[in-house]
């Protein structure tokens, strides 16, 4: 089974006011990766979570949840 990993990323970026490429530039990574995690096609690394969250003033586990178990 393919690994997930839920993210609210889009909605935190836009409570900012913030563009996909705005925050790529605030952590340093391209646009592309931004919407990649936003879609859940890319889990990020722990650091680059870690930037996420600090970007967007927020904790690691209020943007990213493991999906609930069965």
């Amino acid at each position: 089974m393919a690994e997930q990993l839920l993210n609210c990323l889009k909605d935190e970026r836009a409570r900012l006011g913030l563009t996909q490429a705005e925050l790529a530039d605030r952590v340093g990574v391209s646009r592309k990766t931004i919407n990649t995690v936003e879609n859940g096609i890319f889990i990020p690394s722990t650091t680059l979570a870690l930037k996420l969250a600090s970007a967007l003033g927020r904790q690691v586990e209020d943007i990213f949840q493991l999906p609930p178990q069965d």
